[in-house]
């Protein structure tokens, strides 16, 4: 049976990066995802930006997956947004809460993802495949973690179809939010995020903010290294290459690959997964 993968893209800011974009999702369309997802900035910030990736993708040829976050938004600006998607006939949305700007205030009309999936659900039925976030180390921003499966409950209680984690490395970690949310029956694919590591003061920085532990194993190994860039990058490759071979052998239903609008690594890493043609 063969594996199924998504990836996920930012919107870029200039022409020249909506440029090089078109030829990274060339070069990984040949890799047969199922999707490519594009991400929403804090409050709607990209929202032109990110519908215009989404048409570039979905002219392609590609289907494409616009994530859609609420926080901060109204209802009349969500059906909107909904009404631009089904007439570009978009059939995938990534419904998240998401964030609200620096210095904004007011939450507006939604607090919390599962109002968005049934907001949609009720406006649109069962037009979109609907993903939403899971979170196997848990929200930072969770009171605990019985809180935190209890909100992604409530999310495919309200009408999601499949979800997509933040990224790991901690395969237990995984494990244990999958069985977790099986006992609370919730039955929806849980799919794995995978980041490749190109960076690490990079993969650092983003870890430290959306809460994803860098083992001590591993950032010792990387803290090693110094700034020989191509010894990060090998043993990057070889850590997530074996996180991913774990992941599908214990029965993950696929592999979301956060990009970073690059095609060499995650190309590389399904190379060596066997999941090129």
């Amino acid at each position: 049976m063969s594996t199924e993968i998504s990836i996920e893209f930012f919107p870029p800011t200039t022409t020249e990066g909506a440029d090089k974009l078109r030829i990274t999702c060339d070069r990984l369309a040949a890799l047969k995802p199922s999707f490519f997802s594009v991400t929403y900035g804090a409050g709607g910030s990209t929202r032109e930006r990110t519908f215009a990736t989404v048409k570039d993708i979905a002219a392609a040829g590609h289907e494409a997956a616009p994530h859609l976050s609420c926080v901060g938004s109204t209802r009349d600006s969500i059906r909107e947004i909904l009404q631009e998607y089904m007439e570009a006939g978009i059939h995938r949305i990534v419904a998240l809460r998401g964030d609200l700007p620096s210095g904004v205030v007011d939450p507006g009309e939604f607090r919390h993802a599962n109002e968005l999936v049934e907001f949609i659900r009720a406006e649109t039925g069962d037009r979109f495949h609907l993903e939403v976030a899971a979170y196997p180390e848990w929200h930072p921003q969770a009171k605990s973690p019985k809180d935190d499966l209890l909100a992604f409950k409530r999310k495919a209680d309200a009408g999601a179809n499949s979800a997509i984690t933040q990224y790991f490395y901690n395969v237990d970690a995984y494990l244990y939010f999958v069985e977790a949310a099986r006992k609370m029956g919730v039955s929806i694919p849980v799919v794995p995020g995978i980041m490749p590591i190109g960076s690490f003061s990079k993969l650092a920085r983003f870890s430290d903010a959306c809460g994803a532990e860098i083992p001590r194993w591993m950032r010792k190994t990387f803290e090693s290294y110094g700034d020989d860039s191509d010894a990060i990058r090998a043993f990057g490759l070889d850590v997530v290459t074996r996180l991913c071979e774990k992941l599908l052998a214990e029965g993950a239903p696929g592999l979301h690959f956060y990009s970073m609008n690059l095609a060499g690594p995650t190309t590389e890493i399904c190379r060596r997964l066997g999941l090129t043609t």
